[in-house]
């Protein structure tokens, strides 16, 4: 939804649900005819993006048609016009081909992809790299292999007389998994090996390269990059624990339901990697002020989603300044107040935009510190900046005087040497650093039917440390519930002349609240040092491994092989039968 107007000034304001409020109004500039700086964007709070609100799509239709009335216009996409005129994840065929030795070594692994961008070009390129990128990094083989991983990537992209593919949350990756994570199934099966030993034995390792860093770079020159945290071990060994794996794992007596000659139980597993934002390029900024009362103003280009980013960024200026949440007043989002910032879009907000407010908070701790001492100082008492502390609204000394933070705003603004305390900060980062995560999935099938019902979705992901461990929940459990979605009823079909046949959420199947498996996350914390308090991205990984970890499960159960998702009744009734 987008309403623009002309406000008192005589520039356009235009207020969207966006992602990236920057990049509309960069592009929308040449478009409409105005120059930026009689443009202003304001992103209100909004439930979600996932993707498609990456591009400018309503927005210079609106602004046109004010432009042209001198009136207000408000447009709405009513859902049909979601499904056509919208944005979807890019459809893919994808071919493997991998070598194996007889003890599980990975020795070769190749991909071909097919991706289908529909009538227009909207993120072909990046899509489709990450498709490779963030699945076939993952694995790098054993031994020698891992010196210099044999892994072949290479794509075709074609346009189509369909509604066009664009950005959608984990931006090709899950695209990527599912024809992986299927394959290595197989395999492990036909050598008789564990399935998660013989994924494990050829997973990425702390320290070692990320394989495409040496190659790809999304258009750019590849910068080669070490992996410092990987905690994907411990994710299945805490996955394991909790979906009872060791129990239910080749156990017949699990598989059958008593009773019930007709269903059969199966459990599956998928290990996946994701990336953490675009290493130079993503690029986020924060400025930080002290109010009379020792409160302070955020604000920060950075965009919420319904995400809790505005939270979580709080958070984190919160802890350098040492005062509660509640005393950073955050304003983001708004192109005419707030400092630049590249958007939310690759899991990139608070690794970028955090990193951002940290720095800037740390430049505010430091003034309000000096000010601190020259206050100790007029009680009797010399101290430096590195002595005193901030915590608990007051700057604290060794000996543990202590002066409100009300103290020293008042102090500044208003009585001597009055100045603002105040600072900005920006960040660009030269690193991607990948979370990891292992998804486990039971499903019932009736060999009868076809049907799959899924009861258990967990999900151990390593994500660094978790700034707000509630709103990374949140991540997680949503970004399972598209990821079902994915896996087991969410399909576009299109006729002959590329119309499509799902235009409403009658036809097209989200899963209501009372359809939802039983769903848990569990978080592995390892401690990034590039990231704001060591922490990594959560939002995009719980998209990667809850299909392929489904369809795992549905061939552990009945046998019924599933090549391409969803994995639908009638596909399950059909391999079962031979049709």
């Amino acid at each position: 939804m987008t309403m623009t107007w002309w406000d008192e000034d005589d520039r356009l304001v235009v207020r969207t649900s966006t992602q990236v409020p920057f990049h509309a109004r960069r592009i929308l500039a040449p478009v409409i005819g105005l120059p930026v700086k009689r443009i202003r964007v304001i992103k209100p709070r909004i439930g979600g993006g996932f993707g498609s609100k990456q591009e400018v799509l309503i927005e210079d239709v609106a602004a046109h048609l004010t432009i042209a009335t001198g009136r207000p216009v408000l447009y709405e996409m009513n859902r049909e016009e979601e499904f056509i005129a919208s944005r979807s994840r890019h459809p893919m065929r994808i071919r493997m081909k991998t070598g194996v030795k007889n003890d599980g070594t990975i020795t070769a692994n190749e991909m071909y992809a097919l991706s289908d961008t529909g009538a227009y070009g909207c993120h072909a390129l990046t899509v489709t790299g990450n498709t490779g990128q963030k699945s076939m990094g993952l694995y790098v083989g054993d031994g020698k292999y891992r010196l210099k991983p044999n892994i072949r990537f290479y794509a075709d992209i074609v346009y189509t007389n369909t509604p066009p593919s664009g950005a959608y949350r984990g931006y090709g990756v899950p695209q990527g998994y599912w024809p992986l994570d299927r394959h290595l199934e197989m395999i492990a099966r036909e050598l008789g090996l564990d399935p998660i030993e013989f994924r494990l034995k050829n997973a990425l390792r702390s320290g070692e390269y990320q394989p495409f860093s040496t190659a790809w770079n999304e258009g750019r020159e590849p910068v080669p990059e070490v992996v410092q945290t990987v905690g994907l071990e411990e994710c299945v060994r805490k996955g394991k624990a909790a979906i009872g794996w060791d129990e239910k794992f080749g156990n017949e007596a699990w598989h059958m339901v008593p009773g019930k000659p007709n269903l059969r139980r199966g459990i599956g597993v998928a290990t996946v990697m994701q990336g953490t934002a675009i290493p130079y390029l993503d690029m986020g900024g924060a400025s930080i002020k002290i109010n009379d009362d020792g409160s302070f103003n955020l604000m920060v280009g950075a965009t919420d989603l319904g995400t809790g980013s505005d939270t979580a960024l709080a958070q984190i200026a919160a802890e350098v300044l040492g005062v509660s949440v509640e005393d950073v007043i955050v304003t983001s989002s708004d192109t005419d107040t707030t400092p630049f910032d590249v958007g939310a879009y690759a899991s990139s907000t608070t690794y970028i935009s955090g990193t951002a407010v940290k720095r800037a908070a740390e430049k505010v701790a430091e003034q309000i510190k000096q000010r601190a001492v020259r206050i100790f100082g007029d009680r009797g008492c010399e101290y430096t900046t590195e002595e005193v502390t901030l915590r608990e609204n007051h700057a604290v000394s060794p000996n543990g005087e202590r002066i409100s933070l009300a103290t020293i705003a008042l102090d500044s603004l208003h009585w001597r040497n009055q100045e603002q305390i105040m600072a900005s900060a920006s960040y660009v980062s030269p690193n991607s650093p990948p979370p990891f995560a292992a998804q486990f999935a039971t499903v019932l099938v009736d060999i009868q039917t076809g049907q799959v019902t899924v009861e258990d979705l967990i999900m151990a992901v390593d994500s660094g440390v978790i700034i707000n461990p509630i709103s990374a929940s949140g991540q997680i459990e949503g970004g399972i519930a598209q990821a079902l979605g994915y896996g087991v009823s969410e399909e576009m079909v299109y006729d002959e002349n590329g119309q499509p046949r799902e235009r409403d959420l009658v036809d097209y199947h989200i899963f209501r609240a009372d359809e939802m498996p039983n769903i848990r996350s569990i978080f592995v914390q390892t401690y990034e040092e590039s990231g704001p308090f060591g922490a990594k991205a959560v939002a995009e990984i719980p998209m990667d491994g809850a299909a392929p970890a489904i369809g795992n499960a549905v061939l552990d159960a009945c046998g019924a092989n599933i090549l391409d998702n969803p994995v639908t009744p009638e596909k399950v009734w059909q391999a079962l039968n031979n049709r």
